[in-house]
C-alpha cells in the first residue's frame, strides 16, 4: 500500500512582492527555482499530485513574485515558487528589486531548508541555474537539481545527460547538490523528488 503524499494537501497561501508580505520566518520552507519554460510549474504540480497548484503559463517569466503554498494541517510548512527567470521581459528597476529581494531571502531566511533547481535536461546548467545553486551552497543549504522533460530523451540519452551534469555539479559544489532525471509528463522521478522535498520539510 503506497504511503499517502502529504504534499497533495498543498494549497496557495500568498504571493509576496516585499519583505513585509512574507509569512513569519519559522518552520520549514523548500524553494523551487528555474529558468522560464524549464518546467518548474509542471514539476511542482506533479510532486504535489495536483493539476493546477502552480500555474503553467504559456508566457515565459510569468511568475513575478514569491508564491507560497502551505501544507495543511501544519501551519509552518511551505513550498515557495520563486520568480521564473531567463526570458522575463521586465524593466531594469524591477530586475534590481528582484535581485535584492532574492539576495536577502537566500541570505537571511531561517525557514529555508533546501532548494530545488529545475532545468530542462536539453539545456542544463545555464548561468542562472548556477547562480541559484550558488545561493544555496554559499548559505550551506542542500540543493537538488531536477533534469526535467526527460521524456524528450531515450533512456540511454537520459543516463548520459545525468552523468554529465552530476560530474559538473560534483566538480563545482562537491556533494552538496544532488541531481536526478524527471518528467512531469511521464511521472519519471516524481517519487524520488517528493522524498527529497518531504525530507527537507520533515513531513
Amino acid at each position: 500500500m503506497p504511503m499517502a503524499n502529504p504534499l497533495a494537501r498543498s494549497k496557495y497561501l500568498l504571493s509576496a512582492h516585499t519583505w513585509r508580505q512574507l509569512p513569519p520566518d519559522g518552520g520549514f520552507e523548500v524553494a523551487f527555482a528555474g529558468r522560464s519554460n524549464a518546467g518548474k510549474s509542471s514539476a511542482l504540480n506533479a510532486i504535489c499530485q495536483q493539476n493546477a497548484l502552480a500555474h503553467v503559463s504559456k508566457t515565459p517569466g510569468r511568475t513575478q513574485q514569491l508564491v507560497f503554498f502551505d501544507i495543511p494541517p501544519t501551519t509552518d510548512r511551505y513550498l515557495v515558487d520563486l520568480p521564473g527567470y531567463g526570458y522575463a521581459k521586465v524593466p531594469k528597476d524591477l530586475q534590481a528589486h528582484w535581485q535584492a529581494f532574492l539576495d536577502g531571502y537566500f541570505s537571511t531566511r531561517e525557514a529555508l531548508k533546501g532548494l530545488v533547481v529545475v532545468m530542462d535536461i536539453r539545456h542544463p546548467l545555464k548561468d542562472y541555474d548556477k547562480q541559484m545553486l550558488g545561493y544555496a551552497v554559499t548559505r550551506g543549504l542542500p540543493a537538488h537539481a531536477l533534469l526535467t522533460k526527460a521524456d524528450k530523451f531515450g533512456r540511454g540519452q537520459q543516463g548520459n545527460s545525468l552523468q554529465v551534469v552530476r560530474k559538473e555539479l560534483s566538480n563545482a559544489y562537491g556533494d552538496t547538490v544532488s541531481v536526478q532525471t524527471f518528467s512531469g509528463e511521464s511521472k519519471l522521478g516524481v517519487e524520488e523528488a517528493r522524498e527529497v522535498v518531504g525530507g527537507w520539510l520533515q513531513i
